[in-house]
């Protein structure tokens, strides 16, 4: 056994020790708002009970130990032996964390010796006699008695009480119960491994009751080759065996279901004995076997499955993406080249052909650049499911009350996204904490009530994703703001008697800035907000400040849903072709010549009441000044947009949008400013992508529309 290879099995183990570490740590916050809750409870007790078993099976003892002494303390609080504390929540947090480090010490060395838990198991029990110490009163709990019944083992024909009373209550809830037999195939490897995955796979689908032998046993390998379940669930039995049998090391399975309302106990474990003595084969055709003069009895036989799914590595999802990206390309140029024959051969049957390819290509690469996109996606609750935690220690280091609301977490975002936008939100919850909510007794001097709000929020606005953090502190003030700009001499004075009060708002980006009038380990730097905004436009995205003194802030944030393809418009300036993010484009309109006024050496036109600035883009670009001048009367303005600023850019033609694939511009070149990437045209061109910011920041102009006078 020791020199079998158990690599496979422990990545196997890694995944889902990481799934059940997660499962624990949203349940304990939870737990400690609403600690009656038995479904609550019951979920974070089979995470802990999964892993203390995964654990134990693959040979990690200390790993395991601990895992079980929070099982019991799961375990009284099920059967309302102790009741939630915010004391035995940071116990129970305390153990997550160090199995958390037993995990990365498990990947880095294979072993899990070096986290002493001694002192946590000591605190476990000092917590469970404080709070049994406490006055709680025991509640009648089945499922606790239940699981107590499960470890001890059982005879047959000793069903108890608690276990008839639950299979009645299943059946008149109009649940199946299922007595379940799994044969392992002959030389089966760590038989508890298969044993612990097919109890995994089989709680995602309903409750497991009974186990023959005892989970325990099963645990310690002490069976042949057949272990048996009870499951409590509402699919049908073809679906439980085709879960069982899409693990690997699965010979057969059979299916029983029980019914305590036809028959008693006695009767059903004699008709199960008579069934198992049927020898079940997973032969590819064989039916289902019935017991002859027995009709209602079955035995389900199913051949032996491939998993649904299968793990790409990352690399390879990249690699598609970019031959994705090349066929865009030649979609477009496909379709430009069909065009330039079309206009010189006219319609003929080969010209109509070619036009037939064209649309069958498009529609095949955008449904293919379509499934590609879905398969990088993952839910945003990949990032968020790491705050709720967060948040509650932050909450109690600053002695704040703090109820954090997390919606959206459903909201699919590309994978590369995802990577990049953790840091910034956990600045910004940071903030919100720290500088946004107040301290209970301010809170409840001014009126509001002592617990502030927290709320963190995703969803699809178009071709975008839109994520904001808001809260019911005491906002930012502006003046604040810019007094504290004018002593870290980040402004002038002739500056900042010029600005909105959204510009001075803004200033919170600016690197160095921060208001915070004491240094904390939460904030007060002077680093974070700037780190904010370089990330997200590091993404193409956008950041936003809405904020009322004593009301509230709330940051939003917009991000495109990949960062390989995107949607943009072309324009031409000259002889060349560029390409500005729609995201960016706020309007497109034509100014009449007459209607372009100079304020202060500045060309501006008015626009529905607002002044607009206007800049020629290519003066913007640096080029140099055109040798022949053509006076038009009507000039295309492309009105940009970031943040508060509107900038109307003039351009010489408008193509139209189109799905562009950026390229970025390689280390040779580096970072140009106004530049964000380049794409290939259907022509074979090459179209420079701007950076709107940069455009924008570079004009000087301050903040958007201004009003006329």
């Amino acid at each position: 056994m020791s020199s079998f290879d158990m690599s496979q099995y422990l990545n196997v183990f890694l995944d889902e020790a990481e799934e059940q570490l997660e499962i624990m740590d949203e349940g304990f916050i939870k737990l400690e708002q609403n600690g009656d809750d038995a479904d609550l409870l019951n979920k974070v007790f089979r995470a802990a009970h999964t892993l203390k078993g995964a654990s134990a099976s693959m040979g990690f003892t200390n790993m395991a130990g601990l895992t079980h002494e929070m099982e019991n303390v799961l375990d009284k609080l099920r059967q309302g032996e102790i009741g939630v504390s915010q004391h035995l929540v940071d116990v129970l947090l305390e153990c997550l964390d160090a199995l958390g480090q037993m995990k990365q010490e498990i990947i880095s060395s294979g072993q899990d010796q070096g986290i002493q838990t001694d002192d946590l198991v000591t605190k476990l029990k000092q917590a469970i006699t404080q709070e049994e110490g406490s006055g709680a009163i025991p509640e009648s709990k089945s499922d606790g008695r239940l699981e107590r019944e499960r470890k001890a083992g059982f005879a047959l024909s000793d069903l108890t009480e608690v276990e008839k009373n639950l299979i009645n209550s299943a059946e008149i809830k109009g649940y199946y119960v299922y007595r379940i037999k799994v044969e392992l195939s002959p030389g089966c490897q760590m038989k508890s491994v298969r044993a612990y995955l097919v109890f995994n796979n089989l709680e995602d689908v309903g409750e497991i009751i009974k186990t023959i032998p005892s989970t325990e046993d099963i645990e310690d390998e002490k069976f042949d080759n057949s272990f048996e379940i009870f499951l409590v669930t509402n699919e049908d039995q073809n679906k439980v065996s085709n879960i069982i049998m899409s693990i690997s090391e699965i010979e057969a399975v059979s299916i029983i279901p029980v019914s305590l309302s036809n028959r008693d106990t006695d009767r059903a474990s004699s008709e199960l004995h008579n069934e198992q003595r049927q020898k079940t084969e997973t032969q590819a055709g064989q039916q289902a076997q019935q017991k002859q003069g027995k009709a209602a009895p079955k035995i389900q036989v199913q051949p032996k499955k491939v998993s649904q799914t299968i793990r790409v590595d990352v690399e390879r999802l990249e690699n598609l993406m970019n031959l994705v990206g090349e066929l865009v390309i030649d979609r477009t140029r496909l379709t430009d080249v069909g065009e330039t024959i079309k206009g010189k051969l006219g319609a003929d049957d080969v010209v109509e052909s070619l036009e037939e390819i064209t649309v069958h290509v498009g529609r095949i690469t955008s449904e293919l650049q379509e499934e590609i996109l879905k398969a990088r996606m993952l839910p945003i609750e990949q990032v968020f499911k790491r705050f709720p935690r967060m948040v509650r220690d932050l909450a109690k280091k600053a002695n704040k009350e703090i109820d954090f609301i997390v919606e959206g977490q459903e909201t699919e975002l590309d994978r590369t996204v995802i990577e990049e936008i953790s840091d910034p939100l956990i600045h910004l919850l940071r903030n919100s904490i720290d500088h946004g909510i107040e301290p209970p007794d301010e809170r409840r001097q001014i009126g509001k009530p002592e617990k502030g709000t927290v709320k963190l929020n995703a969803f699809h606005e178009e071709n975008q994703i839109v994520i904001t953090v808001s809260d019911d502190g005491r906002g930012i003030d502006p003046a604040k703001i810019r007094q504290k700009a004018l002593e870290k001499g980040l402004i002038t004075a002739e500056a900042a008697s010029r600005m909105s009060e959204q510009e001075c708002i803004n200033l919170i980006f600016t690197p160095g800035f921060s208001t915070a009038s004491q240094v904390s380990d939460v904030s007060g730097r002077g680093v974070g907000m700037d780190i904010v905004r370089a990330h997200i436009e590091k993404i193409n995205g956008i950041i936003d400040i809405d904020s009322e003194v004593g009301r509230g802030t709330t940051f939003t944030i917009k991000l495109p849903l990949t960062l390989a393809i995107s949607r943009s418009l072309l324009l031409r300036v000259r002889e060349n072709v560029l390409a500005i993010p729609l995201v960016n484009v706020v309007e497109i309109i034509d100014v009449e010549s007459d209607k372009i006024y100079s304020m202060q050496n500045q060309e501006v036109t008015v626009i529905r009441g607002n002044v607009l600035p206007l800049f020629k883009l290519d003066a913007v670009l640096g080029w140099p000044p055109r040798e022949e001048k053509t006076e038009r009367t009507k000039l295309p303005v492309v009105v940009a947009g970031i943040s508060d600023k509107r900038v109307g850019f003039i351009v010489d033609t408008l193509i139209g949008e189109q799905e562009i694939v950026i390229k970025p511009l390689g280390d040779y070149l580096g970072q140009i400013p106004g530049l964000a990437g380049a794409t290939i045209l259907g022509d074979g061109r090459v179209a420079l992508i701007l950076d709107v910011r940069g455009l924008v920041e570079h004009t000087g102009v301050r903040s958007g529309y201004e009003q006329a006078n």
